[in-house]
């Protein structure tokens, strides 16, 4: 982007008169917090609460249950597209509006998806539920920094980071609660009543602090190669396992048109006179570091996270609401503490918060690659207790790295890019951690059924008390091939569990390499 151009987009974003807007005070902060936290919540919820559900949904509409993951696939394929697209659209529709507007169509679709009698129809319906939601999350944090004194604006972070972590948590938990006492639907039906009052809180307390607008000419080539790139990708990662990854046809063609498009579209963006992505910002020290360490750190996390409960349903047997009961304690920590840090976090050096984050990350990391298939609920919560210690210290202080010193105008842009590789992350995490566990997983089946011979004394024995107990010779080796498969998978969960630990370390260092002060984020920027 060019110098004139963003000195024109800044003064875009700042009204005529150029007098500084106040801060909210007392009651209406309060209030446009809450409505903006639960809004940003149930978008979050949305990209994991279907999860629990997609059984139900897909026995209700008559399809298989693959076909059924099209209701997960086709909202974060449409969020994905959305979110770098974030700064573009508040810039040229202004802050306000867009993220008011975007709830709206959230909750619109939401009722769409929950009316829904056929797969077609919900698929359409989470497809626009996600394309009208993207810049939903982004925005959130944009509208809370403008509202919040300079000197409250970690708490901002830390109310907003706190409901983008905790949301996909308790996502499961609520979904599978909700579709076994109700019906699927009602997943959908609760986003209705809380979007409605959180658009109209925005809008009444924030309609006459609306950003100036800037109508630039549509990038169509960079929009196209956007549209294309991210959602061939997103495709891909979705259900590149389902389909033996590059064996198939379709997704070693959707990776080619991906790695074709997103390559066009760095280049393009990178010359265009009014770019639709602002691929400037990564000129920005801090943000490229931020941005890098939040992608990688959510790659390790989110794989913890989507391994953790698939093992426990699939391995040791847990039904999904117990598989979510032993994942939620690792909120109970990042719920009472993120206030706290975001109160504090200017007193220490953001970098020594996310170290420290990471080697918490790393600790309780390897503590989960020691455990065997005979760990007890209590065993397996405990650490992901500990591991709630981390959350805040991670996602609160590198949001503030990745912000500073940008100024006002830079600032949707800035969140939405950083929510794209966030989400991109997370998706790449899904993608390659369920396939490495199974890959593992017949690999280790493999190695121990070796040891499965009568020159070990050990089988032998095994096998003699397995016939003194009336097993037939089929069952016996049907018994022992159960408990191979399930060590396999165990030993593959601790291989993922151990990488991540190695992972956490690694990002130690990349960290350091952000420049401080990082006490001037956007808000600050703008005047308060």
């Amino acid at each position: 982007m060019t110098t004139e151009q963003d000195r024109e987009t800044a003064m875009a974003a700042t009204p005529d008169n150029a007098t500084p807007l106040k801060p909210l005070h007392g009651t209406p902060l309060v209030l446009l917090t809450v409505a903006v936290a639960f809004s940003t919540f149930m978008e979050v919820l949305d990209m994991t609460i279907v999860n629990v559900s997609v059984p139900h949904i897909a026995g209700s509409l008559a399809v298989s249950p693959n076909e059924g993951t099209w209701a997960i696939s086709s909202y974060s394929l449409a969020s994905a597209i959305m979110q770098p697209l974030t700064g573009w659209i508040a810039r040229r529709f202004g802050e306000v509006r867009t993220f008011v507007t975007s709830v709206l169509l959230f909750v619109l679709f939401s009722m769409f998806c929950g009316l829904a009698t056929n797969m077609p129809m919900l698929v359409f319906g989470r497809l626009m539920q996600g394309a009208g939601s993207g810049p939903m999350v982004a925005l959130s944090l944009t509208l809370l920094l403008s509202s919040y004194p300079k000197d409250k604006q970690g708490i901002a972070l830390a109310m907003w980071a706190m409901t983008v972590v905790i949301a996909p948590i308790f996502g499961p938990i609520l979904g599978g609660w909700i579709t076994d006492n109700f019906s699927w639907p009602w997943i959908f039906y609760i986003n209705m009543p809380v979007g409605i009052l959180a658009a109209i809180v925005t809008w009444t307390l924030l309609h006459k602090r609306e950003t100036k607008t800037l109508k630039a000419p549509i990038d169509v080539v960079g929009l196209v190669l956007l549209v294309a790139g991210v959602g061939c990708l997103q495709f891909m990662l979705d259900n590149g396992n389902d389909h033996d990854w590059f064996a198939s046809p379709l997704i070693l063609t959707l990776g080619l048109i991906a790695l074709v498009c997103l390559t066009f579209l760095v280049v393009w963006e990178l010359h265009a006179k009014h770019p639709v992505i602002d691929l400037a910002l990564f000129k920005q020290r801090n943000f490229t570091v931020g941005v890098i360490s939040l992608s990688l750190g959510m790659f390790a996390f989110f794989g913890i996270n989507v391994v953790f409960p698939l093992w426990l349903q699939t391995t040791l047997g847990y039904t999904a609401t117990w598989a979510g009961l032993a994942a939620a304690p690792v909120g109970v920590l990042a719920f009472l503490l993120s206030p706290i840090v975001g109160r504090n976090m200017h007193k220490v050096d953001l970098r020594l918060l996310v170290s420290w984050a990471f080697i918490v990350f790393a600790l309780t990391s390897y503590w989960f690659s020691t455990f065997d298939s005979a760990a007890s609920f209590g065993t397996l919560v405990v650490p992901r207790f500990v591991m709630g210690l981390a959350i805040p210290c991670f996602f609160i202080p590198l949001n503030q790295i990745y912000l500073s010193g940008l100024p006002a105008a830079e600032i949707a842009s800035a969140s939405g890019l950083s929510n794209f590789f966030r989400t991109l992350g997370s998706s790449v995490s899904t993608a390659v951690m369920v396939t490495l566990w199974q890959h593992r997983g017949i690999a280790h089946h493999a190695n121990l059924t070796e040891y499965v011979n009568p020159a070990q004394p050990g089988a032998s024995q095994y096998i003699q008390q397995l016939s003194h107990m009336g097993f037939g010779a089929t069952q016996r080796l049907g018994y022992i091939d159960q408990i191979i498969n399930r060590e396999g998978y165990t030993l593959a969960v601790n291989d993922i569990f151990y990488g991540c630990a190695i992972l956490f370390i690694v990002l130690l260092p990349v960290l350091w390499f952000a420049r401080p002060p990082f006490g001037s984020t956007g808000g600050g920027a703008m005047g308060h």
